[in-house]
């Protein structure tokens, strides 16, 4: 199963970066944020909105047919998170603790008082510790197959990864991307390791998670490795198993993709993008309709 999972990931990743409406960032650097230096780039104006990319993934190759359709009408920040892309490791534990107090010192950095938040797999659960550890800094949050607890996985996913090895990576685009940014290539065994241990230690945010105030949209695959009851029972905590004829909408929304794997999630953004914008710009009038 390893195997498998791991030759959807590199196909996955060689599509990705290749959209032909490739656009130039308005602002790129380095923030200085706790001991890191931590590589953003700004697209477009309007409503802030950042973008935090999965495991093993950095700006292009997570976001390169999003940034161009999201900007049009809004500021896009696009971060790569501690030891991926353009941002070096320290001797910094990962943890998604330590990564959300990155996004809230970046948002700083740019003079950016508060914003939605945007993250996928590992980023996701970087989005739910940003929204429970600086609240104050997040409009509104979408997360596309993220978890708040590590019994959020499905039981063969949380399985799978203490199986993974620096080696079931050689020669793929993940060591080439890694490579291409000057990294150590003797370092790349520790990279894949110190990456995959924040899922190796258990967790669970749920209180926190169930007492976010912030607007959530919930996204997942039908096939994905996130539980369907893990997601359910957030939305539900957020006002979701009623009937909204009756009741009124719930400001929080939930949305199962079907015929869509979690590698597979990035590759629905056509039909992603519209609802994600319309969950951002609606005003999330909770009233029963009216005829």
């Amino acid at each position: 199963m390893k195997h498998t999972l791991l030759s959807m990931l590199i196909i996955f990743m060689t599509f990705l970066g290749r959209a032909q409406d490739k656009i130039e960032p308005t602002e790129s650097g380095y923030a200085s944020v706790n001991g890191l230096q931590l590589y953003y780039e700004v697209y477009g104006n309007g409503k802030p909105l950042v973008l935090v990319h999965g495991s093993y993934m950095n700006i292009p190759s997570n976001w390169s047919e999003v940034i161009p359709v999201l900007s049009k009408d809004r500021k896009v920040v696009a971060v790569e998170m501690q030891g991926h892309g353009r941002t070096k490791d320290t001797d910094r534990q990962f943890s998604y603790e330590n990564m959300a107090d990155d996004v809230s010192g970046l948002l700083k950095y740019l003079n950016i008082e508060k914003a939605d938040v945007l993250g996928y797999s590992m980023g996701g659960g970087v989005a739910y510790q940003m929204t429970i550890r600086h609240p104050e800094q997040v409009r509104r949050l979408v997360v596309l197959s993220g978890t708040y607890a590590h019994d959020g996985w499905w039981p063969d996913v949380e399985a799978l990864y203490p199986t993974m090895t620096a080696d079931m990576f050689k020669n793929t685009p993940i060591e080439e991307q890694y490579l291409s940014y000057g990294n150590d290539p003797a370092k790349f065994p520790d990279y894949i390791k110190k990456v995959i241990s924040i899922d190796l230690e258990p967790y669970d945010w749920t209180k926190e998670a169930m007492g976010i105030k912030a607007p959530i949209f919930i996204i997942i695959g039908d096939a994905d490795g996130v539980r369907y009851e893990h997601a359910l029972d957030l939305f539900r905590a957020k006002g979701g198993g009623k009937m909204g004829d009756i009741h009124g909408l719930p400001e929080s929304r939930l949305a199962i993709i079907p015929g869509t794997t979690h590698i597979g999630m990035m590759q629905k953004m056509d039909v992603l993008i519209p609802m994600i914008s319309d969950f951002l710009d609606s005003d999330l009038n909770s009233a029963p309709p009216t005829f």
